[in-house]
């Protein structure tokens, strides 16, 4: 009973402890301030579980389909370059200030898991800047990006470009792109040269200039 009471206790202690350094403001939420190794190591086994339970029985289709790879360029370019990189492309100014890294997906494509790429983009993570695609993007479209990783690494700037010209361009399904995605066309197609008003150039104290 003794030690019963002294487990109760010792608990107590522990989440009072916890409350504590809560609300105490100690724990830096900064974009800028890494996780601790232990903090860090569990959040990358938490979300690893996760994602390979979930994607568990995910049927993945025939990503080596030559039109589902180039349909999935123009979305990757249109939506996925600015945090995850392209050939040619080694630091955005959105990447650079994001936390955690995401990873360069011109390297990495989908890591050997078409299933668990595939949740990710369609779910995405929870306090990371990866959104739930999948609340505006049809299930077709999605496995087209993931088709499209698996081609990604093996590509240099130039045939990225080619590819991305050739694509259908930027287009979702499902209808939040409106009628003409709905019906799977294209809603926006590849990016066309544009002159821009030095008006809407900034350069940073880094010397490099950015368009907004």
């Amino acid at each position: 009973m003794g030690i019963l009471k002294t487990l109760t206790w010792s608990g107590l202690a522990v989440v009072a402890l916890g409350a504590g350094v809560l609300y105490s403001g100690l724990i830096d939420v900064g974009a800028d301030a890494p996780h601790s190794a232990p903090v860090r190591a569990l959040l990358e086994t938490a979300r690893e579980r996760s994602v390979a339970v979930r994607a568990r029985g995910i049927q993945v289709p025939d990503l080596a389909d030559e039109a589902m790879i180039r349909a999935g360029a123009g979305n990757y370019d249109a939506m996925c370059v600015g945090c995850h990189l392209a050939p040619g492309l080694t630091e955005t100014e959105l990447g650079r200030g994001l936390y955690p890294a995401p990873p360069n997906l011109g390297e990495v494509g989908y890591a050997g898991d078409p299933a668990g790429a595939f949740w990710v983009i369609k779910h995405g993570i929870k306090a990371t800047a990866m959104p739930a695609w999948g609340r505006s993007m049809d299930d077709p479209y999605i496995w087209e990006l993931v088709a499209f990783l698996g081609r990604l690494p093996s590509l240099d700037a130039e045939s990225y470009r080619r590819m991305v010209e050739s694509s259908p361009g930027h287009r979702h399904g499902g209808g939040s792109m409106g009628p003409e995605a709905a019906q799977g066309g294209p809603a926006h197609g590849p990016s066309a040269p544009v002159e821009v008003p030095a008006s809407e150039v900034h350069i940073h104290g880094d010397g490099e200039r950015h368009v907004h």
